[in-house]
């Protein structure tokens, strides 16, 4: 068995626990070929809105929380879940501490090396969920819908032997409203991370990986774990990567390495 890459933060968020469009196996995998001081549950981990609508819960989605706690339990991970608007229901106990290990909040600040990085879901200046929840409600449903075509056409395409095709990604990118939307979110969480004296932003929420200098503040978004299957790490020496979760290696027995699991696509040193 190949020894295991400790890194000091591991960030992931969007994981959707609740929904079929989860990838809760491939995350819960993701997790038990590493060990971490500090793991960033970074908002949407549970779907609420899904699972009082016609969302089920699953064995593989506990599965995910049981490598969580093994994690505490074996390297004494450290885990700060920060609250989404997708599982806004923990605005009810939050915040919350149980120990040194965990716990619930709104928002972090995270120092590595000699910078501070502001943490939250991101959806703190989404107006469509916070002054407008049907509409947010509307587009959730519109969104389930699409990546259930999604899935169909990919069925399609896996039996004619081309690789998986990402619709929703493609509108994301072709859509000027969406793609509007996603420079103007990128902007405003940039100008948060300055008016806290931060040095870049970790975020989530809109399901879109990347790392990027935005006026001199660093911007760090750790995707999805739906379809982008994508997480942020951070190593000893303050070096941040955006990894990507290679489903091709899912098959093999033996313990992946970085290089066969994840292609290494944008590095930022610290």
């Amino acid at each position: 068995m190949k020894q295991k890459t400790h890194y000091r933060t591991i960030v992931i968020s969007d994981v959707h626990l609740g929904t079929s469009g989860s990838k809760a196996k491939e995350v819960t995998h993701f997790l038990k070929q590493y060990k971490c001081k500090r793991l960033i549950l970074n908002g949407d981990i549970i779907d609420g809105w899904q699972l009082k609508k016609y969302g089920t819960w699953k064995r593989r989605h506990t599965a995910f929380f049981k490598t969580v706690l093994k994690m505490m339990d074996d390297y004494h991970t450290k885990v700060i879940y920060i609250r989404g608007n997708h599982d806004d229901f923990l605005d009810q106990i939050m915040p919350l501490r149980l120990g040194k290990q965990f716990q619930i909040r709104k928002d972090y600040i995270l120092k590595s090396g000699q910078k501070r990085f502001y943490v939250t879901h991101g959806d703190v200046f989404d107006s469509i969920t916070t002054h407008m929840k049907w509409l947010a409600y509307l587009g959730d449903a519109g969104y389930t819908f699409l990546l259930w075509i999604n899935k169909l056409y990919n069925h399609y395409r896996d039996w004619c032997g081309l690789p998986y095709y990402s619709l929703s990604q493609l509108i994301k990118q072709k859509v000027k409203a969406a793609v509007n939307y996603v420079s103007d979110f990128e902007e405003k969480l940039t100008e948060l991370a300055r008016s806290r004296n931060c040095d870049g932003i970790i975020c989530g929420h809109i399901h879109q990986p990347a790392m990027r200098d935005i006026d001199g503040i660093l911007y760090m978004n750790s995707g999805d774990w739906v379809e982008s299957l994508t997480a942020l790490v951070e190593d000893h020496d303050g070096n941040w990567t955006l990894v990507y979760y290679n489903e091709a290696q899912m098959g093999k027995t033996d313990e992946p390495t970085v290089s066969e699991f994840f292609g290494v696509k944008e590095r930022a040193a610290s």
